[in-house]
């Protein structure tokens, strides 16, 4: 009897059969020319880049302030007998607005007065004197020494009245100075002391501000000093009078910031609105700034990279060749609709605008027409 074929035999005829039919299809298809795949140019809706234009002023905040405002003090020391004025009065040049108590002074006048007339009578005594000294001295009855002795005498007693005449200017003068007058007109804008204070010579007790001329006192930040200038035209608006502007120009710019807050003081004086502007009035002065164009793009043109999620980038367009090719830009501040300065690229060139995160660098794109397109890539 005849022994049965070996299964596992015909498994492996079986296995180097579908193996050499494998072979053979892909020899074929090794063999075969296959037809070239060619991508179509991908469309995309483009923008030309834009030029933003900043505010044409900035606004800064301020008060009124008086061009010339001058302290007032006595010239000498004494009591505050009277206080003839109340801050906010207006006062004409000359007007008295205080008195110091007066007694002291009168007194030295008088002593003075009485000391002043008995040298008088001592000059005329000895110019009589000397007179006949004069004609004994003619007559060789006296020597010229006693002759020279009553002419120093006489000499000393017209000194001596010269002097007190001096000293009772001077006291005059004093009692003077007891009253305080305005020395321009203007408003009195303070008045540090009342009736009975003992003041010291030279000490400040009111404050007088002319209202010929105003100004409107602001602080700059020294970031922006540079923008202002001497002379410059300038605008103002006032809080109680809302949105009108008056004309005014910079006069004064201070030389060095201010210690504790680091800003410079720029005084403008005001060309209008000197009526309706009252000291310590809250203001704003208004600055123009240039016109500094900066390219302004939608935020939807903006992209990142995986591999560089910092670095922003725009695709700009060849629209010689038709590709793209990324460039990197900083972006600035946020633009009204959508849109937001950059740094990078100039105004007036092709950037893509929507659909930045399908395409690849230096692939071709055909450029749909941005009226007809509503904004969607297909």
């Amino acid at each position: 009897m005849s022994k049965p074929d070996c299964p596992g035999r015909f498994f492996r005829a079986d296995s180097v059969a579908k193996a050499l039919l494998l072979l053979a299809i892909l020899l074929a298809a090794g063999c075969s020319d296959p037809s070239p795949s060619v991508t179509p140019p991908r469309p995309v809706l483009v923008v030309k880049v834009a030029a933003s234009v900043p505010p044409t002023s900035a606004s800064l905040a301020g008060e009124i302030t008086p061009r010339r405002e001058s302290a007032l003090a006595f010239r000498i020391a004494g009591k505050l007998a009277a206080r003839l004025v109340e801050v906010g009065d207006r006062v004409r040049k000359g007007q008295p607005i205080g008195r110091l108590d007066d007694a002291n002074y009168r007194l030295a006048t008088h002593n003075l007065q009485a000391q002043l007339a008995a040298a008088k009578a001592d000059r005329d005594f000895t110019r009589a004197d000397l007179e006949r000294y004069q004609e004994l001295l003619e007559q060789n009855v006296i020597a010229p020494p006693e002759f020279d002795r009553h002419q120093t005498a006489h000499t000393a007693a017209r000194e001596r009245v010269a002097a007190l005449e001096a000293q009772l200017a001077q006291t005059a003068n004093q009692l003077g100075y007891t009253e305080l007058a305005a020395e321009r007109d203007g408003v009195i804008t303070a008045f540090t002391v009342e009736a009975g204070d003992v003041v010291v010579a030279g000490q400040p007790v009111a404050r007088l501000a002319q209202l010929d001329e105003k100004e409107v006192t602001v602080s700059v930040p020294e970031q922006r000093i540079g923008e202002i200038r001497p002379g410059q035209p300038v605008q103002a608006t006032l809080w109680s009078q809302g949105e009108r502007r008056f004309r005014a120009k910079i006069r004064e710019i201070a030389p060095a910031a201010d210690p504790a807050t680091r800003t410079y003081r720029v005084k403008a004086t005001l060309i209008e609105g000197l009526d309706l502007a009252r000291l310590g009035m809250t203001a704003t002065l208004w600055l123009p700034k240039p016109r500094v164009a900066s390219p302004a793009i939608p935020r939807s043109a903006v992209f990142t990279s995986h591999a560089e999620p910092q670095k922003p980038k725009v695709w700009r367009v060849d629209t010689r060749t038709g590709t793209v090719g990324s460039t990197l830009v900083t972006l600035g501040r946020p633009l009204s609709g959508e849109r937001i300065e950059v740094a990078g690229i100039a105004p007036g060139e092709t950037i893509v605008s929507t659909g930045v995160h399908r395409l690849i660098e230096g692939q071709s794109v055909r450029i749909l027409d941005a009226k007809a397109s509503d904004g969607r890539l297909p």
